[in-house]
């Protein structure tokens, strides 16, 4: 049987998509890179707030950030755990949400 810290990762992970706003920035960040500034504006949120929601993203290794002078740009990690994360909430949207 799997060591149950191997569930607590995962129990973790499910914790942080469990908000509707870090969905939203998680699934905008796999699909572009964007700044603080730009996506608060595009969600129409507070600075404070969308760092709040990106530091627990990071938390977790789902999104990284590189810093260009002033600004820190943000994009969804290049590992399997954010491509499956990506995939699974692209397929619930088709399922819950068909056009």
């Amino acid at each position: 049987m799997f060591q149950v810290s191997r569930f607590e990762t995962v129990a973790d992970i499910f914790k942080q998509l469990s908000d509707t706003t870090r969905i939203r920035i998680f699934w905008l960040l796999c699909h572009t890179e964007q700044c603080v500034i730009n996506i608060s504006a595009l969600l129409d949120m507070s600075s404070p707030a969308v760092s709040h929601h990106l530091r627990a993203l990071r938390s977790c290794d789902l999104i990284v950030s590189r810093r260009e002078g002033k600004e820190v740009y943000y994009k969804a990690a290049d590992n399997s755990q954010a491509r499956l994360l990506h995939k699974t909430i692209e397929q619930v949207m088709a399922i819950a949400c068909p056009e």
